[in-house]
């Protein structure tokens, strides 16, 4: 499955719906500020990935194995899980979680707090996603930049905001590359638990 089978599928549509509902903002507000933020976090889990960081993302995602997905609605009606969604969010995102805030914003309308809250729902739900199409195609820490690398294949549809303007906000040390040292900055300890 790529990117826009996810966003355009029943998964997407329930995000989105709740999104709206959660925020108080019209579908086609929460659809773009979705869209944009999906995308956003499986490119920092791949450059991440590319960054020899793969073997981290694997143990991390041993805890978001997917069963988030069994649940959904349920999930989605409790308002998602802000902390879990906000821990995930620092350790991406690092400092550079406000760069990312900001251009969804100015994509969708939305206030930076309601960004951060739709970014805090979308995060475990973009894990889970990711944990069970790991154990479905039986991949190990090799296979993980494989796996994000498909599931990015289709992000470039127009929908969402250009990935190499958000690799450059991910640039943490401004040297114009999306190094070893930024993903450091970006990930802390996350990926080690």
């Amino acid at each position: 499955m790529d990117l826009n089978s996810l966003l355009s599928g029943s998964i997407g549509q329930q995000i989105i719906g709740s999104v709206a509902s959660k925020i108080g903002v019209d579908e086609s507000q929460a659809k773009t500020a979705v869209t944009s933020a999906v995308p956003m976090l499986l490119s920092a889990l791949n450059k991440n990935a590319q960054n020899g960081n793969a073997e981290g993302i694997a143990n991390a995602l041993e805890k978001h194995d997917g069963s988030i997905l069994d649940n959904l609605s349920g999930f989605l009606g409790q308002g998602g899980n802000q902390q879990d969604g906000q821990g995930i969010l620092g350790h991406i995102l690092g400092d550079k979680q406000q760069n990312v805030e900001s251009a969804i914003s100015q994509q969708s309308g939305l206030s930076t707090n309601q960004v951060t809250q739709v970014l805090a729902m979308v995060a475990p739900i973009v894990m889970g996603f990711l944990g069970k199409e790991k154990q479905a195609q039986g991949a190990d820490s090799s296979g993980i930049q494989g796996l994000l690398g498909n599931l990015l294949g289709g992000a470039t549809s127009g929908e969402g905001i250009n990935l190499g303007g958000f690799e450059k906000m991910l640039d943490q040390d401004g040297d114009g590359k999306l190094g070893a040292s930024d993903v450091m900055g970006m990930l802390g300890g996350f990926f080690k638990k």
